[in-house]
């Protein structure tokens, strides 16, 4: 099946680079550009997209807004947004996640990368870079010095229709780990790890594992650690 994806950044050189990318993929197609976030809401529908590329900054609506509209939109719950940033270290990142991105990467990541990317996520799976994921992700969620003032009390209340075993595994999955890695550290198989991630995207309501991620620092289930 060939992946729609839509790119959505003010810079024309920009997209350009990035069509030609995409469109050199054999399971891959371009369906669409925009300069903004109003006008990239109106091509995600307008297209069927898939997967859009989305820049943060960008004049009008910006990269945050128009995410927020496209995760709301139940006509569009199969799309996945994968942010693009200038910065990896950027205050908007953890922003984007609780926005519905399914993840996010720096715009100087490689080509390879960036095409992994938008497999990853068209597969429902989070994508967060391996140089921005588990200490960047704490920083920005961290409330002043970690107490709970921030805390989420609505989602810890959720936490409690978890299993024991899927809070296990929420707390891996929110220190960056794949369900590979948190197989062989709880000494199960992967796909019982798996099918643990699903049923806690049910009961917290999570769209994808990104949003885990935010769900297990909010609540109170994972706390930031000190640098």
């Amino acid at each position: 099946m060939t992946i729609r994806v839509l790119l959505a950044d003010d810079q024309a050189l920009l997209r350009s680079a990035f069509r030609v990318l995409v469109d050199s993929e054999p399971d891959m197609e371009v369906v669409g550009e925009a300069s903004d976030g109003a006008e990239a809401l109106r091509l995600t529908l307008e297209a069927r997209a898939d997967v859009v590329l989305m820049d943060i900054r960008m004049p009008g609506t910006d990269g945050l807004a128009a995410t927020r509209l496209i995760s709301a939109d139940p006509g569009l719950a199969h799309v996945r947004v994968v942010m693009l940033t200038t910065f990896e270290v950027d205050e908007y990142v953890v922003q984007s996640l609780r926005a519905g991105a399914s993840g996010f990467l720096g715009k100087g990541a490689e080509p390879e990368e960036l095409l992994n990317a938008i497999r990853i996520a068209a597969g429902g799976e989070a994508l967060l870079s391996p140089a921005a994921t588990k200490g960047l992700i704490a920083k920005f969620l961290a409330q002043g010095d970690g107490s709970d003032e921030g805390r989420d009390s609505a989602r810890a209340e959720r936490l409690e229709a978890l299993t024991g075993r899927e809070r296990e595994v929420l707390v891996q999955v929110a220190g960056g780990h794949s369900n590979d890695e948190i197989a062989e550290r709880l000494e199960v198989s992967p796909l019982t790890v798996k099918t643990h991630v699903n049923r806690a995207m049910a009961k917290l309501g999570a769209r994808d594992r990104a949003q885990l991620v935010v769900i297990a620092y909010e609540s109170g289930l994972v706390r930031p650690r000190a640098e």
